[in-house]
C-alpha cells in the first residue's frame, strides 16, 4: 500500500504560519497492517532513537507520559518497523534519482551511529543539498575498504556528479573517500572544524580553570568549622560554600562554551556578593583568593 501525504505551506509572507508545514490531520491515524499504533508513534520512536539516542526504557517512559499505553516489547517492535520503513524508502531509487537530477549535483555526508557499545554501527550516507538518505547499512567493522564500498555503491546509482564530501575526522572515512572518490573535495563538518580550530584555546582555558581551582581550595575547612551550627553566619557560610562547589563542577561544552571562562564569571559573581555582605557587616571576611580571581 502506498500512502501519499500532501504537506502544504502558506506562501503569504505576512502570514504568521508563512512557510511552516501543514500536515493532514488524518496522518497520525494510519497504522501499519497488524499494528495498533499510528505512524506518528512509529516516527517519534525513530527520532528518539537515532537523533536523541534514547534507550528503549527511556522511550517507553516518555510515551507513557504522553498518555500512550504501550509495553517495552512493543516499543522494540515499533523501532524495528521504523527501520523497515526507512529501508523501503531507500529502495525507491527512481524517486531519489529524480530528486538528484533536478538539483544537478550531490554533496555527500557520511557518519556512523552506534546506539549500544559492542553492537553493529549504522552507517548513513545522505545528500546535504536535498537532505535525502541515500544509503543506510549496519556494519560490524568500519575499515577503509568497507566504507569505500558503501561510497561506491551510492555513486553508481547517482545520475549527477559528486562535488564534495563532508564527514568527521575519522581516519578510515578519510581514506575511504580518497579511495572511492579520488579528487573530490573532502571537508570536516562545522562542529568538528570548530573543535579542531579551538584546540589551542581549549588547552589555555583548561589551564586557567585549574589555576582558578587552586584559589578556592579552602572551602572544605570552612565547611567543617560551621558544620552542625544553626546561627545565621554559619548558614551564610554554608550557602557560599555550596555556591563555590557548584561553580567548580559546572563544566562548559567546548569549543563554544569555555569551562574556564564560565568558572571565572561564577567566582566573580560570588566574590562581589561576598563584598556586598561584608559591607553590611553581616559577614566576617571573604576568601582572598576568591577576590583575586
Amino acid at each position: 500500500m502506498r500512502l501519499t501525504l500532501k504537506v502544504r505551506r502558506c506562501q503569504v509572507p505576512t502570514c504568521g504560519q508563512y512557510h511552516r508545514p501543514y500536515r493532514p490531520e488524518a496522518e497520525g491515524g494510519w497504522s501499519l497492517p497488524g499494528h495498533e499504533y499510528g505512524l506518528d508513534v512509529v516516527a517519534q520512536i525513530g527520532i528518539w532513537r537515532y537523533q536523541e539516542h534514547h534507550t528503549v526504557p527511556e522511550m517507553h517512559t516518555r510515551l507513557e507520559k504522553r498518555g500512550v499505553q504501550i509495553s517495552q516489547r512493543s516499543v522494540t517492535n515499533l523501532l524495528q518497523r521504523y527501520d523497515e520503513l526507512v529501508s523501503l524508502s531507500l529502495q525507491n531509487r527512481a524517486r531519489l534519482r529524480q530528486i538528484m537530477a533536478e538539483q544537478g549535483r550531490v554533496i555527500l555526508a557520511m557518519d556512523g551511529l552506534q546506539p549500544d557499545v559492542g553492537h553493529e554501527v549504522l552507517w548513513v550516507v545522505r545528500d546535504c543539498l536535498s537532505g535525502e538518505v541515500l544509503l543506510a547499512r549496519s556494519l560490524l567493522s568500519a575499515t577503509q575498504d568497507d566504507l569505500a564500498r558503501l561510497l561506491e555503491e551510492v555513486t553508481v546509482d547517482l545520475p549527477v556528479p559528486v562535488v564534495g564530501v563532508i564527514s568527521d575526522g575519522q581516519h578510515s572515512i578519510r581514506k575511504a573517500v580518497a579511495k572511492a572518490l579520488p579528487g573530490i573535495p573532502h571537508g570536516l563538518c562545522h562542529y568538528h572544524y570548530l573543535r579542531e580550530a579551538a584546540r589551542p584555546i581549549y588547552a589555555a582555558d583548561r589551564h586557567a580553570k585549574k589555576e582558578l581551582k587552586k584559589r578556592v581550595r579552602g572551602v572544605r575547612p570552612l565547611e567543617r568549622q560551621v558544620e552542625g551550627r544553626e546561627d545565621e553566619l554559619s548558614r551564610i557560610t554554608q550557602d557560599y560554600c555550596q555556591a563555590i562547589r557548584s561553580a567548580l563542577t559546572d563544566d562548559g561544552l567546548p569549543p563554544l562554551d569555555a569551562a574556564g571562562l564560565r568558572l571565572r564569571r561564577r567566582l566573580r559573581s560570588i566574590a562581589r556578593s561576598l563584598e556586598r555582605v561584608g559591607k553590611k557587616g553581616r559577614f566576617l571576611r571573604s576568601w582572598p583568593g576568591l577576590k583575586q580571581s
